[in-house]
């Protein structure tokens, strides 16, 4: 059974990789991730990695596909994944000194057959002075990140408390991804 991980985000690859799952195939799934009015943090990123998933699924109909999403919540408001410096600010202006979630959902399906989870982690970010923001927005690694960061790198010095899954707010949680693997039988390869 061929393995697609539908994104194509190097930090989801890499988080698989720390527990011996390289996929076979990427295939990252082009999808318009507006959210729906009244849509929670937990309803959004279900909605999108289940839609990821099952776009690929058509292509693919034998193979089994993992999908993604991460969703940067302060309250019911939903944060963008930032494309520009102008969003980052903004989430790092919203974020600063506050609490938030970061929800990371993950959808497998092969054929017919789906299944999916939401993990839902608490983090709290220290008051940012703006030569901190703009240090950061000057590194570039916000571009692309739900929420305008990447706990991974430089942001990873703005949190103060994490309750959850830090690979989880990294983009993929992985004991609720192997656990999705392997119900649908994919075996992990220690090489």
């Amino acid at each position: 059974m061929k393995l697609i991980l539908a994104s194509a985000s190097p930090r989801r690859q890499e988080l698989l990789a720390r527990v011996g799952i390289v996929p076979d195939t990427i295939c990252p799934a082009d999808l318009d991730e507006t959210p729906l009015p009244h849509e929670t943090a937990r309803q959004h990123g279900l909605r999108l990695a289940c839609a990821k998933a099952e776009a690929i699924a058509l292509q693919h109909p034998h193979d089994l596909i993992l999908a993604a999403d991460t969703v940067v919540s302060v309250g019911r408001r939903l944060l963008p994944k930032a494309e520009t410096r102008e969003q980052a600010l903004a989430c790092l202006h919203l974020l600063s000194g506050r609490n938030h979630r970061v929800t990371t959902a993950v959808a497998v399906q092969r054929g017919a057959a789906k299944a999916s989870r939401a993990v839902e982690t608490r983090l709290t970010f220290k008051r940012l002075s703006e030569a901190e923001i703009r240090f950061y927005l000057d590194s570039e690694q916000w571009m692309g990140k739900a929420g305008g960061y990447g706990i991974q790198g430089l942001a990873g010095a703005f949190c103060t408390h994490l309750h959850g899954s830090w690979e989880g707010v990294m983009g993929l949680p992985l004991y609720e991804t192997v656990s999705l693997l392997e119900g649908f039988g994919y075996k992990r390869v220690v090489s």
